[in-house]
């Protein structure tokens, strides 16, 4: 089952998911979309095990966040991006809004895999830093201002 919600309200700072291991990206990331002008308080997850706690404590109730999107980096120390892409789409404890993979990889199959396993979208890191903040607007414009989500299940 792929799952696509968003709680996201207009007044309130999005929430996003960033799973990413190099610390480096993080801060390119963060920066990218202040320098879009979107608000966004991120959950950073430096591996996919903390990213699938954070996702099934949600699920369970334990962290009241409300998440808007989760940006997937697929090459993560222990579990991998696409296990945490495949415990989305197969455990009943885990869930999440539009995920999408943030990775600098551009190999046909991790491309095919990552939708195969109901990626929402797939981003390839671009190799100047500048460029993260076309990122930035790129995914605000589209996934909050033009996409319409079906709302959070109860």
């Amino acid at each position: 089952m792929c799952i696509s919600v968003t709680n996201h309200r207009e007044a309130e700072p999005i929430q996003i998911l960033l799973v990413e291991d190099n610390p480096g990206d993080v801060r390119l990331v963060e920066e990218a979309f202040r320098e879009a002008g979107v608000e966004t308080t991120f959950h950073t997850a430096h591996d996919g095990d903390t990213a699938l706690e954070f996702l099934r404590d949600q699920r369970a109730g334990v962290d009241a966040t409300e998440l808007s999107l989760v940006l997937l980096d697929l090459n993560l120390p222990r579990t991998s991006g696409f296990d945490v892409l495949e415990a989305i789409k197969t455990e009943p404890d885990v869930s999440a809004p539009p995920v999408l993979v943030l990775t600098s990889s551009e190999a046909t199959e991790d491309i095919a895999r990552s939708y195969e396993l109901c990626a929402n979208a797939y981003l390839t890191k671009p190799s100047d830093p500048d460029e993260f903040t076309e990122i930035g607007r790129a995914v605000e414009a589209f996934w909050f201002d033009e996409a319409t989500l079906p709302p959070a299940s109860a």
